[in-house]
């Protein structure tokens, strides 16, 4: 199967200026955890402005799921980097994290722990997230799974990942469908391969990676020589954001070990910033900026909030940077694309699984909110209204519901 390139979008999207206010209004809009984050980015930048093919972007989620970290967010620094360079990447990063980090460092600084939102606002921003991630679902499928062999692996994926929920099963199920698509798989040898263009040499990518494992290695070694308590709490939420795979919700016991049982912050403190977490968009790891401006250092809340915030995201940008160069060269070999088409049918089943447990189970729980997930759909897939109209809409049904 031939797959047509994509549509060159204009010079404009190149602009580290633009790259900001794109994602800027993707992190104002989107709702729903890193999951639905994936469908929202696909629907903007596959399917829209069509900066890289359906393949391509699933190749670069397939690494970003391997990569401990934040997957959607590392999906948006890959984006950025590969249209406006190093500074397209931090303005990605700034438009889809800060709106949502400058309002839980909000949150913290005047104690409104309280949900802000209404609960059926809350319970429509929930739905629409099924909405978005069955849409991202139904249309990856079509494209990479196109015989019954990466069906059933998509399928057994899913599986494997509703029945098995571990810290480890993930990246283990990506192993396992590479090695199965490197042995049964023969990609198409027409298959027309997109760039993501990424101007970082190996050397580059190389001193990136050393930097990663010299911070992670070193900050625990600096911090027993040196006794600080700003050092220290950089290097707990360093050591976060680089030992969690799947991100999301898997942090949080890390966070809570690291905030909670030190005496940084009390747990009702913890699981009142947890909820004011749940009532933003964004990716949940600006629940570290919200933990930072919760303790008392010394220096102005806002300060540590923003200090908890650049140490736990440093470690993707350092691994984005690193991997990068030398995926941009391994997904072309045929034996690569033989393992990414298993992998890539991997992620669909993911996503799937991702789709009933916890984007379902947690959304659809009255015959009203199937409904109304069911005209969202409608409206994304077939009236082919943009996400933001479609969440702001969900919303205000919700609220009107409850």
């Amino acid at each position: 199967m031939t797959q047509a390139a994509p549509a060159r979008s204009s010079d404009t999207d190149r602009s580290p200026w633009s790259v900001f206010l794109i994602f800027l209004r993707l992190g104002l809009t989107s709702f729903g955890g890193p999951v639905a984050h994936l469908g929202y980015f696909r629907e903007e930048f596959v399917v829209r402005r069509r900066w890289l093919a359906e393949r391509s972007y699933a190749d670069l989620v397939a690494l970003c799921q391997f990569l401990p970290g934040p997957a959607s967010s590392q999906v948006g620094l890959a984006l950025g980097l590969s249209r406006a360079g190093y500074r397209g990447a931090l303005a990605a990063w700034a438009g889809f994290t800060l709106p949502s980090a400058l309002v839980l460092i909000l949150f913290a600084s005047s104690l409104a722990y309280q949900n802000s939102l209404n609960a059926g606002m809350l319970e429509g921003l929930k739905v629409v997230a099924v909405a978005v991630v069955a849409q991202a679902v139904w249309g990856m499928a079509r494209t990479l799974c196109p015989d019954r062999l990466r069906i059933t692996l998509m399928a057994s994926s899913a599986i494997a990942a509703l029945l098995l929920p571990f810290i480890w099963s993930q990246p283990l199920i990506l192993l396992i469908a590479g090695l199965l698509g490197l042995l049964l798989v023969s990609p198409d040898t027409d298959e027309q391969q997109d760039e993501l263009p990424v101007h970082i040499t190996r050397r580059t990518g190389s001193m990136a990676l050393a930097l990663f494992f010299l911070l992670l290695l070193g900050l625990p070694l600096l911090v027993t020589l040196i006794p600080s308590q700003m050092l220290a709490l950089v290097d707990s939420f360093y050591r976060a954001g680089s030992l969690v795979f799947g991100g999301g919700h898997v942090v949080l016991p890390l966070l809570e070990a690291e905030t909670v049982q030190p005496g940084w912050v009390d747990i009702d403190t913890f699981l009142a910033g947890y909820g004011a977490t749940q009532a933003v968009p964004g990716p949940l790891f600006t629940f570290s900026a919200f933990l930072g401006t919760a303790m008392d250092f010394g220096p102005p809340g806002w300060v540590t909030g923003l200090i908890c915030l650049l140490a736990i995201f440093l470690p993707s940008f350092l691994l984005v940077i690193g991997a990068l160069p030398f995926w941009a060269q391994l997904r072309h070999s045929p034996r690569t694309r033989a393992a990414l088409a298993g992998i890539n049918a991997a992620v669909v089943g993911l996503l799937l699984a991702a789709l009933y447990q916890p984007v379902w189970t947690s959304a659809i729980t009255t015959p009203q909110s199937f409904a109304l997930a069911l005209a969202a759909l409608v409206a994304l897939v077939f009236w082919k209204l943009p996400p933001w109209l479609v969440v702001l809409a969900t919303a205000v049904l919700g609220w009107l519901s409850a």
